[in-house]
């Protein structure tokens, strides 16, 4: 019996349960071609961020955005290298998981499995929310009223009457709800019903869920390609190009108008729209043939949505000054509105493709957290119910059914400020953790038809990096370093007034400070070890990140780590197979 938190699987043990035999005794159908496997991450990735998170990129970056764009992308594929690496190794579901459970360990791989609940379930409760809000919207459009009290959410309607709101929907929801044993029943009904469908969708079977996420892949493209080209045409005609280069407060007429630091202002914003892309590698054996198919089909689907974003973002801020997209939660039907191309006809097919992203991506998600808690169950670490394949459909049956409850029940009580702080900070941790494993398990010998992650020696280049990135923050602002360890907020206003407390003020400094105090060890451990070079990059982009996350952030995360851990000690450590 082993009795050590850290005790690791052996990826021989892994693929021996029945992940790399197409004849496995766990009965998962390997169905999902390349090109499926592609549309599955377009589908993930061009979705909520997408039609969302843009309007606000946008406005704190302007048109030089572009270049986060490429950043981000940038960094993602490092991580999308790491995650491939394991794939081809591992070509079993699980993802994140079952990657940290042959490098970490298993009190990591159990941290992060718990971890991916937020990615994929709680994440798609916002995803829920935003496909409500474009759908009652489309529905106005097409004449059809849903009462504002059946598409709110009953905490969006108290905090905002508790706020003093004055937003003409909030106050509606709360005036003509109905009442029923003194309580007002405000709910979001369509978001609720939407995630029963999708729920009895994945239920059904991989091959009925990638016979829709094609066909929505494909009409979402369509009608972005119709934007970027519509768009596009009428920046151009109209003159609306001096767009790309407007005045910054100086005066002065700049393709980045409020500098770098506004680009890098963005960045929460640009990184959740590439949020996504790692539910690939949990299809892995779903997959016809894993070790090729899904490293192309994750790197494939990353370069074609960073063309989109980048085409997208050139046509928003050549229609529309930067400036005007400051609270936009539709960016792309915004462009079309009367006061700036007054294009009507192209509002409307905004309208639909965002209802179509939201349901594609809310597939891919609902799709995913099932076959991580398969993985676990496989395990030991959960009851063994969770591991049930469903006799005709060949699906995790019972846990995608525990998924659906778990998505649709918070639907009922929560609202999407609280459910959208869980999501990033999770999906950065996940990354962190696949970029570091790669880093722990042994080079593998080269085998023709299966991806290999290139080596490049880091044992000089990254401590080179690190210290150049420590001059470049110095000769950019003199003040950088001291300001970091500056914990005196007496003279700021928001901590006097009390609009922020000592932790709010402080956590950017600690998590900067760790941040830098990581990226010295690993340029050490580095020059010892000889690290590759393109996890290295990985994981100490995802870690600064990180750095952006708030004080609500990490107490949500830390307190979710806590009642998983405490979970693990009660059953999952006692259970674990590897405990025999």
């Amino acid at each position: 019996m082993s009795n050590s938190l850290f005790r690791t699987k052996k990826i021989e043990s892994i693929l021996a349960e029945g992940g790399d035999d197409p004849h496995g005794g766990h009965g998962l159908k390997r169905v999902l071609s390349m090109k499926d496997l592609t549309f599955f991450g377009i589908a993930a990735i061009l979705g909520a961020g997408s039609f969302s998170s843009l309007g606000g990129a946008v406005f704190h970056g302007g048109p030089g955005v572009v270049i986060l764009f490429i950043i981000t992308a940038i960094a993602c594929a490092f991580t999308a290298f790491c995650y491939s690496e394991f794939a081809s190794r591992i070509p079993v579901a699980g993802s994140a998981y079952t990657y940290a459970y042959a490098s970490f360990g298993e009190l990591f791989a159990w941290i992060i499995g718990w971890a991916l609940i937020m990615e994929y379930s709680i994440g798609n409760i916002y995803v829920a929310y935003s496909w409500s809000d474009y759908f009652t919207s489309l529905m106005e459009k097409m004449g059809v009223h849903i009462p504002q009290y059946l598409c709110t959410s009953y905490m969006e309607v108290k905090h905002a009457m508790a706020a003093g709101s004055t937003n003409p929907d909030v106050l509606e929801a709360y005036k003509t709800a109905p009442v029923i044993g003194g309580l007002k029943i405000i709910f979001d009904l369509p978001a609720f019903i939407i995630n029963i469908l999708i729920t009895l969708l994945v239920f059904r079977g991989v091959k009925e869920s990638r016979n829709f996420s094609n066909v929505m892949v494909i009409l979402k493209m369509i009608v972005v390609a119709l934007v970027i080209i519509v768009g596009g045409y009428l920046v151009f005609s109209h003159g609306l190009t001096p767009n790309w280069t407007p005045p910054n407060d100086e005066g002065v007429h700049s393709f980045m108008p409020r500098g770098f630091s506004g680009v890098m202002a963005a960045v929460s914003g640009v990184f959740f729209a590439y949020i996504g892309f790692d539910a690939v590698s949990v299809l892995a054996e779903e997959a016809k043939n894993p070790q090729r198919d899904l490293p192309r089909g994750m790197i494939l689907s990353l370069v074609i949505c960073t063309v989109v974003y980048i085409l997208l973002t050139l046509v928003l801020t050549g229609a529309v000054n930067y400036k005007n997209f400051d609270g936009v939660g539709d960016p792309l039907a915004f462009i079309f509105e009367k006061q700036n191309l007054n294009v009507g006809w192209m509002q409307f097919f905004v309208a639909i493709a965002a209802v179509v992203a939201m349901t594609s991506v809310l597939l891919v998600f609902q799709m995913g957290q099932p076959r991580i808690w398969m993985s676990m169950s496989r395990d030991g670490l959960m009851p063994p119910v969770f591991q049930r394949i469903h006799p005709k459909y060949k699906t995790p049956s019972f846990a995608t059914i525990v998924t659906g409850l778990v998505v649709g029940l918070p639907i009922l009580f929560t609202d999407k400020t609280f459910v959208l702080d869980f999501t990033s900070i999770a999906t950065l941790f996940a990354f962190v953790l696949v970029c570091g494993g790669v880093l722990l398990i042994p080079r593998k010998v080269k085998e023709a038809g299966k991806f290999h992650i290139p080596y490049i020696n880091g044992q000089y280049i990254f401590p080179l990096i690190v210290v150049a990135s420590l001059f470049l923050a110095h000769q950019l602002s003199a003040s950088y370093f001291t300001d970091m360890f500056n914990f005196d907020f007496g003279s700021n206003e928001d901590y006097t007034q009390g609009k922020q407390s000592f932790m709010d003020m402080a956590t950017p400094n600690i998590t900067l400070i760790i941040f830098w105090l990581s990226a010295l060890t690993l340029a050490v451990v580095t020059f010892l070890k000889k690290y590759s070079l393109i996890p290295l990059m990985g994981l100490i982009t995802c870690l600064y990140l990180l750095t952006g996350m708030t004080k609500n952030n990490w107490a949500w995360f830390l307190g979710w780590l806590l009642i998983g851990l405490v979970i693990y000690l009660l059953y999952g450590y006692k259970k674990s197979k590897l405990a025999n």
